[in-house]
């Protein structure tokens, strides 16, 4: 393959989290658009699910009457699927087609025996989302055949259709039979054996050699899910995922290894302005210190040490277990500041705390009950990250030298008690831990350094590993720490994850400072400028293996 610029007439790429904000491949494909916008302008088109309504419209999305008119003229899409085109609202503002795909549900049946005959993927003991995925992938590929064939894919026009997770893995399959002239692309950013390993409470590292993908879907009752994304990996023109240590995962359990590793990189879109960053820092430490001295009744001095975890609630996967009690651990080892550690991981939420936020309205500053939490949730007696906090026994009383508070929902900005979103409060932190033990990328360390927060995470991240292959490990060369986890050294990595979190406490301003750059130079490294030639080789691939795939 030579090293020529890239060139296709059109890119399409779907996800179930286009215009759609649910976990971290929205932060993938939000902050990729505008390097791709940037380079091929309105070559991109991204598809995602119509799920929005006239009461409750997207945040994300700018509808165009004029955008694609021309195709829309004369579209007739079967079992009433229909369309919505407009753009993402987001940097680079790329074409985005929304596809209501709720006609689709009826074909379900017909379309996994059709797909059986084709290709073999096992939908029989298919139950919970994947029905609704199925539907919309296969919504989604009937529109990517119109497209492609508008765009003149069968007269020679190159044309690649990108497909996120499992979850479109329907829609490959149904767009490498119906047009073949298209060049697919496969990513898997987890793969659902591998995630439901981990999240069984199973050893996945040391024993993954001796896993066989099928046996494990058929024991964890995952053979729907894991018979699509395996099919799709081994049906794409091209089959790819985010990091070195997905891809060892997905050689095992799918049993192709990925062409590309395509590691996620970053926009700072978000991050203040240098001349904006002290007084968004400040804005942000007093939401957050005025919020949990309203909860607790404390004073806090202007020098209080803020840590935060956030991101998926996944209690074991994300580490938020190791992450408590490496907490609990700091605390014992006498910090010579007062420290708010933060847990920001949305749960099953009713909303906030009506006496918290009189008492935030109110300047107030009385202990409220149970001051370990900021918003009510529905399963306080089952949630796992509570009852941990319980069974811990932080008790946030005035002689606490560490306070623990809970934030069990999504920070966008009207939570009811912070009333900032999770981007807002970011630069008023010291540090954030994310002490991953099933974490196929890592975008909260990213996101941190790129915001100047030093943060520590583990070498089963791809992040983490990226940082071990690219800087010393050290806060003051990366303003990263990568503790290096296995399945079975919980207690040594929560007794050297207190041991990072005290060295920053205890650190000169100055040394902080020194920190805080390494951290933004680190961010910089893994920005989309540099990781979108990962993209460019797999584009390449694809095309490459279509026209030989068609040849014959």
């Amino acid at each position: 393959m030579d090293n020529s610029p890239l060139e296709f007439d059109l890119l399409i790429e779907t996800s179930w989290e286009v215009c759609n904000k649910v976990g971290g491949i929205y932060t993938v494909l939000s902050t990729k658009a505008k390097t791709l916008q940037k380079s091929f302008k309105d070559k991109v088109i991204f598809i995602g699910p119509d799920v929005w309504t006239e009461t409750t419209p997207s945040p994300f999305f700018l509808e165009s009457k004029t955008l694609l008119k021309e195709w829309r003229k004369n579209l007739s899409l079967p079992n009433d699927v229909k369309v919505r085109v407009g753009r993402w609202d987001i940097p680079g503002k790329p074409i985005a087609i929304l596809v209501d795909f709720k006609g689709m549900y009826a074909a379900n049946n017909d379309f996994y025996g059709r797909m059986w005959q084709l290709y073999g993927v096992d939908s029989l003991h298919a139950y919970g989302d994947y029905g609704e995925a199925c539907a919309f992938s296969h919504a989604a590929g009937v529109v990517i055949e119109s497209l492609a064939s508008a765009y003149g894919a069968r007269q020679g026009k190159r044309v690649i259709a990108h497909f996120d997770e499992w979850t479109t893995g329907m829609a490959l399959l149904y767009v490498k039979n119906a047009i073949p002239e298209v060049a697919t692309v496969f990513t898997t950013h987890a793969t659902c054996i591998g995630r439901s390993i981990c999240g069984n409470g199973k050893p996945l590292y040391d024993y993954l050699p001796g896993y066989n993908g099928d046996q494990m879907a058929a024991e964890l009752n995952m053979e729907a899910k894991h018979s699509l994304e395996k099919t799709a990996a081994w049906q794409a023109d091209c089959f790819t995922t985010v990091s070195e240590v997905t891809a060892r995962e997905c050689h095992q359990l799918l049993g192709r290894k990925p062409d590309v590793v395509t590691p996620n990189g970053f926009e700072e879109n978000f991050v203040p302005a240098k001349t904006k960053y002290a007084k968004a820092r400040k804005d942000s430490r007093s939401a957050l210190i005025g919020a949990v001295s309203a909860l607790t009744g404390n004073k806090y001095p202007e020098d209080t040490f803020i840590i935060a975890t956030s991101g998926r609630c996944e209690y074991r996967n994300k580490g938020i277990d190791l992450y408590l009690d490496a907490i609990a651990r700091l605390g014992d080892l006498d910090p010579d500041r007062k420290i708010i550690a933060f847990v920001m991981v949305p749960a099953w939420v009713k909303g906030p705390r009506a006496d918290l936020s009189a008492a935030i309205a109110a300047g107030e500053r009385n202990a409220l009950p149970e001051p370990i939490i900021s918003h009510e949730i529905n399963n306080p007696q089952s949630d796992d990250v509570i009852c941990r906090i319980r069974q811990i026994g932080f008790a946030n009383c005035e002689e606490s030298r560490v306070t623990m508070v809970y934030v069990p929902c999504y920070l966008n900005g009207d939570d009811g008690i912070f009333g900032k979103t999770y981007y807002d409060l970011l630069p008023g932190l010291d540090a954030t831990v994310f002490p991953s033990y099933y974490e196929p990328w890592g975008y909260t360390p990213l996101e941190s350094v790129a915001f100047g927060v030093p943060t520590i995470t583990t070498s089963l991240s791809g992040f983490g590993q990226w940082v071990l292959d690219t800087f010393d490990n050290s806060f003051k060369d990366c303003g990263v720490k990568v503790e290096h986890r296995g399945d079975f050294n919980y207690d040594e990595v929560k007794e050297a994850i207190a041991i990072d979190l005290k060295t920053l406490v205890d650190s000169h301003e100055s040394e902080i400072e020194e920190i805080r750059k390494a951290a933004m130079r680190t961010a910089k490294k893994a920005s989309w400028s540099y990781f979108i030639e990962y993209y460019d080789k797999a584009y390449a691939i694809a095309l490459e293996n279509e026209m030989h795939r068609n040849q014959f």
